[in-house]
């Protein structure tokens, strides 16, 4: 047992070091636009507003909690200008993590412009510019100077000096994205053809992230690169929606790819406004030697809910037992003025 409390804690010591150099993830990906492009403010709805929750490692030591909010929308009067529309939107969230209770809180402003290249295709350049501040609430933790081979011991000295226990940053980053969007008008012949393509790069100015006083560790640059996608599958009632996601920050990278599989009880009506779209979808994900992740979505008129657990099947499943992280979202969206 002895062994076994080493090694948890030892885990959340390792988590606690990753937390501190990397950003926030959520596994519904698609479902956190801001957190991946900039430039998906106002690409695929006149506005939307989503809230995200996401807690992990409950089974291993204090439980790491993520909370977010989004907003974004078009500017322009109409949907879509001939040329091209302005977008806008929020992006905000607050993240805690491991033992020492390090917090971060993040609120950073998003501006997109999508030029229209035909009917149905866009090419969108996005902008963020934000505010961070992190706090460690409690310095003392555990730490690995603390450990002799075989237990903790509380009375060795940490060796850790922090001089600053809070501080803020300022950050700033760009993206770009393309999208197609053609839809089938009648679900009985799903066409439907919806694709997203985009690429990122957040943090570009690197701002220091310490709370030590030589200030040498700062935010690494993250690239976040996707592909994703709506197929109909013609002549029924289903379609597949595959996403591809890549980031790489610093020394980590993360591939994350799966695809779900969508059921439409009711395609709506375009005549009248009491037959409401209805549609259920289940989805299966992977994060390349880390986790399978398990994912649910209902979507009925313009709003949608979607969970999703990740099951651990890295090396540290031994000490997670296979139990990852559970996550919920809810989102409220028009894809066009009414």
């Amino acid at each position: 047992m002895k062994f076994k409390s080493t090694i948890f804690s030892l885990f959340g010591i390792c988590l606690s070091n990753l937390i501190v150099s990397q950003d926030i993830h959520f596994s519904q990906m698609e479902f956190s636009p801001l957190a991946i492009n900039p430039a998906l403010a106002g690409a695929n709805h006149s506005f939307q507003g989503i809230v995200n929750y996401r807690s992990q490692w409950n089974s291993v030591a204090q439980p790491f909690q993520t909370s977010a909010a989004s907003f974004d929308a078009r500017l322009n009067k109409s949907a879509k200008s001939r040329n091209g529309y302005l977008a806008a939107g929020v992006f905000f969230f607050s993240d805690n993590a491991g033992e020492p209770r390090i917090s971060t809180t993040n609120i950073n402003l998003n501006l997109a412009y999508h030029l229209v290249l035909g009917k149905k295709s866009t090419f969108g350049l996005g902008i963020y510019g934000g505010y961070g501040q992190r706090a460690m609430v409690s310095p003392t933790g555990r730490w690995a100077t603390q450990y002799d081979g075989f237990s903790y011991d509380q009375s060795v000295s940490s060796g850790e000096t922090f001089t600053n226990l809070s501080f803020s940053y300022i950050d700033a980053g760009a993206g770009l994205l393309y999208t197609y969007g053609s839809n089938s008008g009648y679900i009985s012949q799903n066409k439907t053809r919806k694709f997203n393509i985009g690429l990122a790069a957040y943090h570009l100015n690197q701002p220091n992230h310490s709370f030590v006083g030589d200030g040498n560790e700062v935010l690494p640059i993250r690239i976040s690169a996707f592909a994703n996608a709506e197929i109909g599958i013609q002549n029924t009632t289903s379609a597949f929606m595959p996403g591809l996601y890549y980031q790489n920050q610093g020394s980590a990278s993360q591939i994350f790819l799966g695809s779900y599989y969508k059921l439409i009880f009711n395609g709506g009506s375009k005549y009248t406004a009491y037959e409401k779209p209805f549609s259920l979808s289940i989805g299966l994900f992977g994060r390349w030697q880390d986790a399978f992740v398990g994912k649910m979505l209902i979507e009925w008129d313009n709003y949608s809910m979607g969970m999703s657990y990740d099951i651990n099947t890295s090396s540290l499943s031994s000490v997670s037992n296979f139990r990852g992280g559970f996550e919920v979202f809810l989102r409220y969206s028009m894809l066009r003025k009414k």
